[in-house]
C-alpha cells in the first residue's frame, strides 16, 4: 500500500517544481524529501523524478501518480474535516468554487442568506473556471463547484445533464444568452435572432474563455459564417468596455450583464441559447448538512434573481 505521507511529498514537488521549495513547504529538510521519493520509487517500482539541468522534473509516471495523490489527498483531507465537523470538534465548514459572474451575483446574497441562517457557518470561497472547479472538487479543496453548460435549441440534441467523473449536481439556473452590441449600433435592445447575428458578419468579435469561445462559433457558424475573433478575454468588464468602445461585438450570458452592465451597450437575448449553471458535489450521497444547506440556499437565490 502506499504511504500517504510520500505522497503528500510527491505531491509538492510537483506543485512547486522543485525539491527544495517542497521541502518548504512542507518544513521538511531537502535529505528526507528525497528520502520520502527513494522509498515511494522502491515501493512503486516505477522512477519518479529525473535529472533536468540543475534540477529534477517529473517523469511521465511521476505526473500521472501525483496527479491521482492530489485527488487521494484531497479527499482525505475532506473526510478529515467532515469527521471533525460531525463530532463536534469544531463549527461546520463549506468550501465554493465559482466562476466570475456568479461570484458577482449568485454567491454573495447566498453568502449573506447562510451568514443570517446559520451563524458560525464557516464558508470559504475561491475563484475558478468551470474546469478547475472540478478539479478542486474532485481533489477535495473544495465541497461545492458552481460550474456552467452551454446549450443552444435546434443545435444540440437535448439540455446538458451535470455528469463528470464521480461528480452529481443539481440545476440552480437556467439563464439566456445575449447578443451584446456597442449602443449607436443598428440593434435595438430586445429580442435577437440568428439574423442578428448575421448582420455582424463582418465584425470583430470578443471571445471569453475556451468553452464560451467554442460555443460563440458555434452560434455564428449556425448564422452562416465564422467569426472574426480579435480579442480574447475572461473578463466580462473588459469584454463590455471593448464593445462600448467600437472594438467587436460579444455574446454574454445574463449574470455577466447583472453583475456589472457597462451604459454604452445595447443588449438582445437569442432565442434558445442558454446557459444552464449547475451545483456540483462528488462522491455518494448523501451530502454533509452544510453542503446541502449552501446549495438549497444557492437555488433560491437564483429562483429571485
Amino acid at each position: 500500500m502506499l504511504d500517504v505521507t510520500r505522497l503528500r511529498v510527491l505531491v509538492a514537488i510537483a506543485r512547486h517544481g522543485s525539491v527544495t521549495a517542497a521541502a518548504r513547504a512542507l518544513n521538511y529538510a531537502q535529505p528526507s524529501i528525497s528520502h520520502h521519493i527513494a522509498r515511494l520509487e522502491a515501493e512503486t517500482g516505477a522512477r519518479l523524478l529525473e535529472r533536468a539541468g540543475r534540477g529534477v522534473r517529473l517523469t511521465e509516471a511521476g505526473r500521472m501518480l501525483a496527479e491521482r495523490a492530489e485527488e487521494i489527498i484531497g479527499r482525505l483531507d475532506a473526510a478529515e474535516a467532515e469527521l471533525a465537523a460531525h463530532v463536534g470538534l469544531r463549527e461546520g465548514r463549506v468550501r465554493l468554487a465559482a466562476f466570475p459572474s456568479a461570484l458577482g451575483t449568485l454567491v454573495p446574497a447566498a453568502a449573506a442568506q447562510l451568514e443570517a441562517e446559520t451563524p458560525g457557518l464557516d464558508l470559504r470561497l475561491t475563484e475558478a473556471e468551470p474546469p478547475e472547479a472540478l478539479r478542486m472538487l474532485r481533489a477535495g479543496y473544495v465541497d461545492v463547484a458552481l460550474v456552467f453548460q452551454h446549450y443552444q435549441e435546434g443545435l444540440d440534441a437535448a439540455p446538458p445533464k451535470p455528469t463528470e467523473e464521480g461528480t452529481r449536481g443539481r440545476l440552480i439556473m437556467d439563464e439566456p444568452v445575449h447578443l451584446v452590441t456597442r449602443a449607436d449600433g443598428q440593434s435595438a435592445n430586445g429580442a435577437a435572432g440568428p439574423s442578428d447575428l448575421a448582420r455582424y458578419a463582418e465584425s470583430r468579435w470578443i471571445a471569453g474563455c475556451e468553452r464560451c469561445r467554442s460555443y460563440l462559433v458555434r452560434q455564428c457558424e449556425a448564422a452562416g459564417f465564422v467569426p472574426k475573433i480579435a480579442f480574447t478575454t475572461d473578463d466580462y468588464v473588459a469584454v463590455q468596455a471593448l464593445v462600448a468602445a467600437g472594438l467587436g461585438v460579444t455574446t454574454l450570458p445574463g449574470l455577466c450583464l447583472r453583475a456589472a452592465l457597462h451604459p454604452g451597450l445595447n443588449t438582445m437575448a437569442l432565442p434558445g441559447s442558454r446557459r444552464h449553471i449547475f451545483a456540483m458535489t462528488y462522491g455518494q450521497p448523501p451530502d454533509p448538512a452544510t453542503t446541502t444547506r449552501l446549495i438549497d440556499v444557492l437555488e433560491r437565490v437564483a429562483a429571485g434573481q
